[in-house]
């Protein structure tokens, strides 16, 4: 068994205050808010006759890519100082690139998503620095994580009701400017700078090789995730069901996913990483298993509250087995990048093996990933760091 770092048992640098603490959670929330959103947003685009169904997925990937791009930089060349006055401008950037969304239609809005993908990226950085820096740097992730997702849940909601309904669609795009906008004046409240993680074996700003190992099972755990449960609606159409019945499996999905990164934010710490995932892992095989085999609504509905609720469970603990691989922490400040990296090509990966007929491929495509995964975080549990020491 491996001894906890020393470094994870208290803060790295100067402990951030409770607001400074909720300054830089309220700026990471509102940086992946559009990820939740963009059914909705980008959804009434195409409704509103000024996106293709087509331009819709170049839009929604290209945001997401950049944004995982930005971050992944950010984390590995940026400096941890002037923070605030970073958080400043990319939420001001942020909110001028969605009130700029209102004014264009076609390809303009890929090309306006994906400038907002940079300033989402660094806004996101900012919250992963906070994060790789904690003592429960899992438990941080579980709450974000958590509060991220009753974030979108309640700002689609309230777009839906009291917005979009009397403002149409550019009513939902400039109120996220106004989120965006907010976020970025609740950073002059964040920390100024972060300590730096500095480790002799890990020159620059980049992580060692086991570190980019780690992220590239995060990013396989991620690929498996969203580009299986993108194909939600078309194998429930496949097995038979109702059309009302996939709208209730994302519903009983994105209910469960907070009640797992609740619970993973409770057992943080209790539990041992390694296993949590491995458990993990074998639960998603069998929920695989039974959306491949077509099954009945109530067992569908059934396996979409439990997908929802394994895949929130299992992200927090993804951040202790990327430290683990790189105690120097430099690659958990790349987590959030790989992730949604992952998230973001998943769907197109998967997309090669559905036809118009069986989206059956894309769950044969989640599982490779996953198994993939697990043996890569297993290949790297069983051969620690050198920092690491055997108890």
């Amino acid at each position: 068994m491996h001894a906890t770092p020393k470094s994870s048992i208290a803060w790295i640098g100067e402990p951030p205050s409770q607001l400074q603490s909720a300054a830089v959670m309220f700026v990471g929330v509102v940086a992946v808010l559009i990820a939740g959103l963009q059914p909705q947003l980008l959804g009434g685009l195409e409704q509103e006759g000024r996106l293709t169904p087509s331009q819709l997925g170049h839009a929604a990937t290209a945001e997401l890519l950049t944004m995982g791009l930005a971050a992944g930089l950010a984390g590995a060349w940026l400096k941890p100082e002037r923070l605030r006055w970073i958080g400043l401008v990319a939420g001001l950037a942020l909110a001028a690139i969605d009130l700029l969304t209102v004014r264009v239609s076609g390809e303009a809005v890929t090309v306006m998503r994906a400038a907002a993908g940079v300033p989402s990226g660094v806004m996101m950085w900012l919250i992963l620095g906070m994060i790789a820096r904690a003592p429960r740097p899992e438990r941080w992730s579980g709450v974000f994580l958590t509060v991220q997702t009753l974030a979108q849940f309640g700002l689609a909601a309230a777009l839906t009701a009291f917005v979009v309904a009397k403002h149409g669609v550019n009513g939902g795009w400039v109120a996220l400017a106004a989120l965006s906008a907010l976020a970025g004046l609740a950073a002059l409240a964040s920390p100024a700078r972060y300590a730096p993680l500095a480790a002799a074996d890990a020159p620059g700003g980049l992580p060692p090789l086991r570190g980019f190992v780690a992220l590239g099972a995060c990013f396989l755990f991620l690929a498996f995730i969203v580009g299986v449960w993108v194909y939600a609606e078309p194998l429930s159409k496949q097995a038979g069901h109702a059309p009302a019945v996939v709208g209730t499996a994302v519903s009983l999905s994105l209910a469960f996913q907070v009640m797992g990164g609740a619970a993973a934010t409770v057992l943080a710490g209790r539990l041992k990483w390694f296993w949590t995932l491995l458990a993990c892992t074998v639960i998603d095989l069998a929920l695989l298993a039974l959306f491949a085999s077509l099954p009945g609504a109530p067992v569908f509905l059934a396996a979409s509250a439990a997908f929802g609720f394994v895949w929130l469970f299992l992200m927090p603990f993804l951040v202790p087995m990327v430290i683990e691989a790189d105690p120097s922490r430099r690659a958990a400040v790349l987590l959030g990048g790989a992730q949604l990296l992952g998230g973001s090509l998943g769907p197109l990966m998967a997309s090669l093996l559905v036809s118009d007929t069986d989206a059956r491929g894309a769950v044969v495509f989640g599982a490779v990933c996953l198994v993939l995964g697990m043996l890569v975080v297993t290949g790297l549990h069983l051969r620690p760091a050198r920092q690491h020491v055997t108890v």
